[in-house]
């Protein structure tokens, strides 16, 4: 018994825990929607993170924020400052465009 009330505290606690931070110089990224007009593409990315810890399904809406994370993390080293999906979550994986729009 004891095991599995651990086990679910256990479970609790990580749907709380963010696993990705947002790198130097992200937070100046902005996220678009769609591909914008009168910009550069600066390149494409796929990012991932875990949607499943063992049985435990992870929350979509706390992954899709992690991927989004990860894709602004990248912007800045390409010298992109803004960021487009290319592609819905799968599995915990996503494509994103990189573009420079300037500021």
């Amino acid at each position: 018994m004891k095991v599995k009330l651990l086990a679910s505290m256990l479970a609790f606690l990580l749907t709380a825990c963010t696993f990705v931070h947002m790198a130097p110089g992200a937070t100046g990224v902005k996220v678009l929607a769609t591909a914008p007009a009168n910009c550069e593409k600066r390149g494409e990315v796929a990012v991932s993170v875990k949607d499943r810890l063992g049985p435990y399904e992870r929350s979509e809406a706390q992954v899709r924020d992690e991927l989004e994370t990860l894709a602004r993390n990248e912007a800045p080293g390409l010298g992109a400052d803004r960021i487009s999906p290319l592609s819905p979550v799968d599995d915990g994986e996503q494509r994103w465009a990189l573009w420079r729009c300037g500021r």
